[in-house]
Parts: C-alpha cells; sequence; structure tokens
C-alpha cells in the first residue's frame, strides 16, 4: 500500500524523464490465450526485434553525420555494438536454444513448451510472460513480485539467473533470501520520499536500523532542548531586562531551528498484530491417510499408497518439484477431491482454515471487508468488528474499500483475518506470503508459532519455513517422505540438480 508498483507504473510508462537509448520492458500481465506454444510466445519478440533494428538505422545515419564529435561518435558505436548484440540473440538459429533454456529452468518439460498457451492456467501462463523478459534482455526490467506463482525449483533457479543478470533490474520482492541472492542495492519506499541503501536486503536492515536509531537520538535531543527553552521563555521572557534578553536570544535559536527543519520522529506503520485463536484439544491422530492414492482423470497417479498423519503439534512444510501434487493434496485433506483408492479420515470434530492463493475462491469480492465482517459475526457492533479487523492491518479506508479493489497484500491479510473467525484446529496454508511484506511475513510467523493447533504450509519462502516449520516433508515419486535436514540443505539439493555452479556473494557497485 506504500506505492511501490505505482512507482513501477511510472517508471514503465516513462512518467520520468528516461534516455531514449535506455529499453524498457515491465513485466505486467500473463502471456495471451492463444494458439500458440509456450515456445513460440517465448520467441515471438517481432515487435522487440523491429524497434532495435529501426533503432540501429536510426543511429546508423547519425554516424553519417560529419559534425560529430568523437564522444558523441563513441557513445553511438558503444550502442550500436549493444544492439548488434541484442538482435543476435534473437537469431534464429541460436534464439531456441536460449529459449528452451529459460523455459527449463522454470520448469517447463519439453512436453509443456509445445503445449498452446490456451491450456495453461494463469499461474502458468505468468511463467511464459517473465520467461519472454528474460529472454529479451531489456536494458531496464522492471519486475513485481517475480517469485509470485513460481514453486522452490523455479526460485532457486531465477535467483542464480538473475543474479548474473548484465544490465539493469528494479524490483519488487518480499523475499529475503532471494533479494539478498540478488540485489546490490535496495530503494525504501516511505511515507512518498525514496532512499537508497547499497547492499543486499540484510545489510539494508542493519544499516537502516542504525539510521534510525541515530535519528531518533537527534530527534529526542531536539525535543528535550525545544521543552528547555519554552520553559525558559514562559518563565523569564516578563523577567528583568537581562533574563528578557536572554529569553528573546533562546525565542530566537527555537524559531532558527524550526526554520531550519526539525528532525522528524521514526514511525512505524502498524500492520496489526495476526492471531489464530487457539482450538480445544482433540486426541490424536487428527487427520489421517490410509494407503491413499489419487490421480486426476486420464493422468498418471499423483500418489499411491501413501500412508501419513497429522496432530493439533504438525507443524509441517511440504516441498517438491512443480507437478508432483502439493496443492492437491491440501483438497485431498479438505474434502474437496477424494482419493481413487485408500481413505481420508479426519477427526469428526476437526476444523479446519486454508489459505488459498486465488482470493475469489473465499472472499467476496464485491463487498467492503467491513460489511462482509459484520454479516459473519452478526451480533458484534461496528466498533468491534472495525476493532477486529484492526488487529490485521485492515485499518482506515481499507475497511469501507470494496475488496476487488485493495491490494493483493490487503486481500491476503482479509483472508487472514477470515481464517481466524474459524476458530480452526488445523491451518494450511497454500503460498501464504505471496502478497505480503517482510513486517507481515513475520507477523504471521509469530502468529503460527502461537497457535496451539496444527499447520501444513507450502511456500517457497525459505525464511518463513525456517521461521515455523519443525518438519519438512518432501513430495516426490508419488510419495511423501520426511526430508532429513534444514531447509537450507534442500535449497542445496535443488541447486545440485539443476547443475547450478557456487556463486559469489552479491556486491554493491
Amino acid at each position: 500500500g506504500s506505492g511501490k508498483s505505482t512507482f513501477m507504473n511510472v517508471l514503465g510508462a516513462r512518467g520520468i524523464p528516461i534516455p531514449d537509448s535506455i529499453d524498457i520492458y515491465h513485466l505486467k500481465h500473463e502471456i495471451e490465450a492463444s494458439e500458440m506454444t509456450a515456445l513460440e510466445a517465448v520467441l515471438s519478440v517481432d515487435e522487440e526485434r523491429n524497434r532495435l533494428q529501426a533503432e540501429v538505422d536510426q543511429l546508423s545515419e547519425q554516424m553519417t553525420d560529419e559534425s560529430l564529435d568523437d564522444e558523441d561518435s563513441e557513445a553511438i558505436s558503444d550502442r550500436l555494438t549493444e544492439l548488434y548484440e541484442r538482435l543476435d540473440d534473437m537469431d534464429a538459429a541460436t534464439a531456441e536454444v536460449r529459449a528452451r533454456s529459460i523455459l527449463s529452468g522454470l520448469t517447463f518439460s519439453d512436453h509443456m513448451m509445445n503445449k498452446k498457451t490456451k491450456e495453461f492456467s494463469g499461474g502458468w501462463r505468468m511463467r511464459i510472460a517473465l520467461a519472454r523478459a528474460l529472454f529479451i534482455q531489456p536494458t531496464l526490467l522492471l519486475l513485481d513480485e517475480p517469485t509470485n506463482h513460481l514453486d522452490m525449483e523455479a526460485v532457486v533457479w531465477l535467483e542464480d539467473y538473475l543474479s548474473r543478470w548484465k544490465k539493469i533490474l528494479l524490483m519488487i520482492s518480499h523475499s529475503q533470501e532471494f533479494m539478498n541472492e540478488v540485489c546490490t542495492n535496495i530503494i525504501d519506499l516511505t511515507n512518498r520520499k525514496l532512499e537508497y541503501y547499497a547492499g543486499n536486503y540484510d545489510t539494508y536492515v542493519r544499516t537502516k536500523a542504525e539510521k534510525e536509531e541515530n535519528q531518533m537520538k537527534r530527534y529526542n535531543w531536539e525535543q528535550e532542548q525545544i521543552k528547555h527553552m519554552k520553559e525558559y521563555i514562559a518563565k523569564f521572557g516578563h523577567g528583568s531586562a537581562k533574563l528578557a534578553r536572554q529569553a528573546q536570544s533562546k525565542e530566537k535559536t527555537l524559531a532558527k531551528m524550526v526554520r531550519d527543519g526539525l528532525t522528524e520522529k521514526v514511525e512505524h506503520e502498524s500492520i496489526g498484530d495476526f492471531k489464530f485463536p487457539n482450538p480445544e484439544a482433540l486426541p490424536p491422530p487428527v487427520l489421517m491417510f490410509q494407503n491413499v492414492s489419487f490421480g486426476y482423470p486420464n493422468s498418471p497417479l499423483l500418489y499411491s499408497g501413501v500412508e501419513m498423519g497429522l496432530d493439533l503439534d504438525s507443524r509441517v512444510a511440504l516441498v517438491g518439484a512443480n507437478g508432483t501434487g502439493k496443492t492437491t493434496l491440501l483438497k485431498l485433506i479438505t474434502g474437496d477431491l477424494v482419493p481413487v483408492a485408500g481413505n481420508v479420515r479426519p477427526h469428526s470434530k476437526l476444523r479446519i482454515a486454508r489459505f488459498s492463493q486465488h482470493f475469489v475462491d473465499v472472499l467476496d469480492l464485491t463487498k467492503a471487508p467491513l460489511e462482509y465482517f459484520r454479516s459473519l459475526f452478526g451480533t458484534k457492533s461496528v466498533e468491534e468488528v472495525r476493532s477486529y479487523l484492526g488487529r490485521y492491518g485492515i485499518s482506515g479506508d481499507v475497511q469501507t474499500q470494496v475488496m476487488g479493489q485493495l491490494s493483493d497484500g490487503q486481500k491476503s491479510r482479509v483472508v487472514f483475518a477470515y481464517m481466524a473467525q474459524q476458530n480452526a484446529h488445523m491451518l494450511l496454508l497454500d503460498e501464504p506470503t505471496n502478497h505480503l511484506d517482510m513486517e507481515s511475513i513475520d507477523a504471521l510467523a509469530r502468529a503460527i508459532n502461537n497457535f496451539s493447533g496444527g499447520m501444513l504450509l507450502v511456500s517457497h519462502d525459505m525464511r518463513l519455513i525456517s521461521q515455523v516449520a519443525k518438519e519438512i516433508w518432501l513430495v516426490e515419486n508419488q510419495s511423501i517422505k520426511v526430508y532429513q535436514g534444514e531447509i537450507s540443505d534442500f535449497k542445496m539439493r535443488v541447486r545440485k540438480q539443476l547443475k547450478l555452479a557456487d556463486k559469489e556473494p552479491k556486491t554493491s557497485e
């Protein structure tokens, strides 16, 4: 809600002066559903190729101008070299190999690359759009939450790919691990001001904390000085001539301090403090899978003979390659899907609350949060409902805005508020951090750790997993196994599977 996406939209639309030589690609939408295959969609860069060729023609004509000085001539020559390299990259002889490599990194199989874009879900078409943006290699690439809709394998690949990006990359991200690996600089947008920090995310956090500590010291010193001066002026302003002169001097000093600008107090916006009410105890096991098998019609089995159980003390992170059935498992637990063999046995009194990546599955987007929750709570007053929503960072005008107009982060908070009122025994969280900022992710982690019920988490956010998961379950080969190791170990396993080289730490330039 601070305006990050708006700022990026302004950049993408050249709402501020940007040199014409800097071409911009702003990834905003998924690729259009059409008859084109995924591979063809990535390769269909005729518009970009034509734009580059037009710039080559224009610069080549400028090079014939005899009035050009050496400096301008060298700059044009350098730009032409860069443009020729870009056009070579789009040459049919090499383009397909590069496009396939990018799609493969984003976990497209050869079969999927040859599927029509209209056969993919919105999340997969967004991956195709991301692949196209990477293929084009613009001078300035704008990405808004690029890891959303990606599984961990694709996130690890993208992290490695962007860490070696040779051009300008500006991205909005909530992932600490991702920013630490990719970013050399951080821009903080607070109160409509941009502040620049050198280094990765961890360096930014340390530097900002030190800066705010020093700012508060200055603020407190100034306020103490102002207090003493005001007290002196009030006490001696009408005293003897000598004291009155001293009071006038302090009055001038005070006026100068105000005129020069006082240090602002450090204010942190309240993001609310998420809370999931603790349920009554249930005897274990609260949920059992007995020899469960499942597959979609006309497709191979995703699960075969799965045996597992969840209790109120379960804190499980579910990981695995895309398409192995992580979200499917959540739907089997909730009863939205039924096994083709075996049984899913929940306790008769088990209440489950689920966070879905698709808000429309949970919320009535035509209503405002206040209206929606008043209908849920029934007897509670407007003030009580407002107070309840405020605990989840849904405050002020946001409470009366139609939910369809809220940011995705605000919608996420509404879903958490909705989950909390269900008083569930078990939380099923499917990519809950996709639209949350870092502070909200930490608030969610605290809420989970203070919750006495069970939790099953599907996430690519390694920081959240490390904060809340006691066990990591790996989905592969139609089964679910306990992974022996930390989430950082699993990430290294993925890197080795992807044959990614070890990298040097990022440094600011």
